[in-house]
């Protein structure tokens, strides 16, 4: 909690109110072009850029319901369990901003094509909460008003219309979360679903998945709700948490000092960590609400629908029992390895290459990870294939190559060296098979540490790890552990163990 919450009302006073949640979460939907035009929806183009008469509602002009849109929407929804209508309809939501060029967005009202869908959480452990989610609907995005950046920012407001018409799904949910963490954990769930799906990149920083928070407080007990205030423009998970916490002390300190909560809506001040309030509720606009008139109804067959099911792929949960069920990981290294659909992809061709599923986790979130995380990518963006990464993995488990040397080849692997044999090939980095060089190296290794090998021979067996890593560096990693152990155990006279 900020600590402007903090000073708004005491731990004592919050632990008497219970909150009540309900997220709206606007997705853009990950399609190359406009819902109903073919205008790009590429980010970061030249402002006013990627319009046509469609999206800037010139006269005459008539959208045509890009059919893609629909086929993304549709399995977001089967991914939040929602059931799908066989028949919805567009409306026009009417409403006058200078980033509206129509004068009207075009939405869903009272007959949205998903509804009754649910994402169960589980916070730190404890038992599941199922969130409710009372819709999912299409629409299309509106413009973007500027309001700073300019010379002239004081005195004018400038207007970019490359958003208009990019296809979104609005993401309603029940009113069922009970803390800022409950209302964090939904949105990373949904996030991450939409995600595996391919419905949406979700990347916040280009507007392509953007929160409102319904909040209100009650006595703990009551069943009423309280007078709610929204939210708008959360626009990272950091700032919707630290709202939340802002806006539930706010309300418990009006209440506890003998005032009431009004009805409005509030933006949140990062640099603050505060939200204020932007209008009333009373002050809202009458949106008038009409079918639109020019889109026929959405009809979604069974067929396609079915059609639709089939191709969704594995979901995250089922992803993460499956990696715990049959590869045997920790519940902590499924989370990980399923925490994107590119990173659970890359570790299941690793471990089916290499055989070895746990070697494989423990190289791909730490070595590979690590790297990556160094030089800001991701995991798909790894310069290393996967598959690459799985023969590298084998022919540690084969012993073929050190865990040493292993990591001497994965360097220059992830350099842009090529498959792990070519790289050993070329380095002259193959494993030493020479027998006869080896005792050499072991002689040499037993003649320069005759203080471990005493301590060996008067039985501080452990020591024996000093000396193989001794030869281990004189043969750049190259010798075979095993046999560098044998042939040590051997020459210092000891049937020994370490």
């Amino acid at each position: 909690m900020s600590s402007s919450a903090l000073d708004l009302a005491t731990p004592e006073a919050l632990a008497r109110y219970e909150p009540v949640i309900g997220l709206e979460v606007h997705v853009q939907l990950a399609t190359a072009t406009k819902i109903f035009c073919a205008c790009p929806t590429g980010f970061g183009a030249p402002p006013n850029t990627n319009v046509c008469p469609v999206c800037l509602g010139m006269p005459g002009a008539l959208p045509v319901l890009n059919r893609h849109a629909v086929e993304l929407a549709v399995q977001g929804a089967l991914a939040l369990a929602c059931r799908i209508r066989p028949h919805s309809r567009f409306a026009r939501k009417n409403y006058f901003y200078p980033d509206l060029p129509k004068g009207y967005q075009i939405s869903q009202y009272d007959e949205p094509f998903a509804e009754h869908g649910f994402i169960d959480l589980s916070i730190d452990g404890g038992p599941a909460r199922r969130i409710g989610i009372t819709r999912v609907h299409m629409e299309d995005d509106a413009g973007k008003s500027i309001h700073e950046g300019f010379r002239d920012s004081d005195r004018f407001s400038y207007v970019d219309l490359n958003r208009c018409g990019t296809p979104l799904i609005e993401i309603v949910s029940e009113p069922d979360m009970r803390s800022s963490d409950e209302a964090y954990a939904y949105l990373t769930e949904l996030k991450q679903r939409l995600q595996f799906t391919g419905v949406s990149t979700c990347d916040m920083e280009k507007g392509h998945l953007r929160c409102d928070a319904n909040v209100s407080v009650r006595p703990r007990g009551a069943e009423k709700f309280g007078t709610k205030a929204e939210v708008k423009n959360l626009n990272s998970f950091r700032f919707l948490k630290e709202a939340l916490d802002f806006e539930i002390a706010r309300q418990v300190a009006l209440i506890e000092g003998g005032g009431r909560v009004a009805q409005e809506t509030r933006l949140y001040d990062p640099g603050r960590g505060e939200t204020f309030a932007m209008r009333s509720k009373e002050e809202a606009h009458d949106y008038r609400y009409f079918p639109e008139p020019d889109l026929v109804p959405l009809v979604i067959g069974e067929d396609w629908l079915a059609r639709l099911a089939s191709d969704m792929p594995e979901l995250p949960g089922a992803r993460k029992a499956r990696f715990l069920a049959d590869y045997g990981l920790r519940e902590y290294d499924a989370g990980v390895l399923t925490a994107t659909r590119a990173a659970a992809d890359y570790f299941e061709t690793v471990a089916h290459v290499s055989g070895d599923p746990k070697t494989a986790a423990n190289w791909v979130m730490g070595d590979l990870m690590g790297l990556l995380k160094a030089e800001g990518r991701d995991i798909a963006e790894s310069p290393v294939p996967a598959a690459d990464l799985g023969e590298l993995v084998r022919m540690i488990a084969k012993g073929e190559v050190s865990g040493k040397l292993a990591k001497e080849v994965f360097a220059k692997m992830f350099a842009g060296g090529g498959a792990p044999a070519a790289i050993m090939e070329r380095e002259g980095l193959r494993q030493m098979s020479d027998t006869a060089e080896l005792e050499r190296i072991l002689d040499e290794v037993i003649a320069s540490n005759p203080r471990q090998v005493e301590q060996y021979r008067g039985g501080k067996t452990t020591v024996i790890n000093f000396l193989v890593g001794q030869a281990m560096r004189a043969t750049r990693g190259q010798a075979n552990v095993a046999a560098v152990n044998e042939i040590l155990k051997r020459k210092l006279g000891g049937s020994q163990t370490c």
